[in-house]
């Protein structure tokens, strides 16, 4: 019998924001499954960024709380300290977690704070006009680099996930994307792990998803797929980064 899709419960059923292709849509729709999945509706809080998905709290239907640009971390850290029995994650993209939150990451991870981060890469800023991100690819043309990213003029993408695997606290870091099926049933068993984790109380974990941006990218939808193989993955490989057993 052929399965027919349902609506996850933590998900409401309104329309989103997000531009046509966008990955902002499927990784909302991974997280409320697994949250239903783990049963732990009630129990979540979430801490909304600032950037594109900054108005997540309409999408989820579960209490969500919103954080200056880059302080995702820090809130959760209070959040997850005055109820511990709670389950706490930060939604952040790439200009919110790997700019200027990049001190408030580092210091949360540094303390092992049992948190989970699903940290969102499209290698530019969205929601102010796609200006050059610190995961910006080599060559890549944005708002800000028309010419393309140039690493002797501005510095090299920044591999945020792999700084943190030296960080001795920190428990589980993976990279995934949303580009095509197969890769989408890997990141909701990566988010599902990550949450596991902080379920057991064993620390802090952060997946990060690298995902398609085809407005700031100026290309289709299908197109972003493409992209992604062909221009992110070669500076963001896939997998496992961290996972101490």
């Amino acid at each position: 019998m052929q399965k027919i899709y349902s609506k996850p419960k933590s998900l409401r059923n309104v329309k989103t924001h997000y531009c046509p292709g966008c990955g902002h849509g499927i990784i909302h729709r991974i997280i409320c499954e697994v949250i239903d999945e783990l049963d732990i509706r009630e129990e979540t809080i979430a801490i909304a960024p600032v950037g594109c998905s900054v108005i997540a709290y309409d999408y989820w239907d579960f209490d969500v709380s919103e954080a200056a640009h880059g302080r995702a971390p820090a809130v959760a850290t209070g959040i997850k300290r005055v109820h511990p029995d709670k389950f706490v994650f930060t939604y952040q993209g790439d200009g919110d977690l790997a700019s200027i939150g990049t001190a408030e990451i580092i210091h949360t991870a540094n303390r092992g704070e049992n948190i989970s981060v699903i940290f969102v890469n499209n290698a530019v800023y969205g929601m102010t006009g796609g200006q050059m991100a610190p995961t910006t690819v080599e060559k890549q043309k944005t708002k800000t680099t028309p010419l393309g990213r140039d690493f002797k003029l501005h510095g090299f993408s920044f591999k945020i996930t792999e700084m943190l695997s030296v960080l001795e606290p920190v428990v589980y870091l993976e990279r995934c994307s949303v580009h095509n099926p197969v890769s989408i049933n890997k990141t909701k068993r990566a988010i599902k792990k990550s949450f596991k984790i902080q379920l057991e109380n064993k620390g802090f974990s952060l997946v990060e998803v690298v995902s398609p941006c085809p407005t700031y990218w100026k290309v289709t939808p299908v197109e972003a797929a493409s992209w992604i193989e062909n221009n992110m993955l070669k500076q963001y490989p896939l997998g496992v980064i961290k996972d101490v057993k």
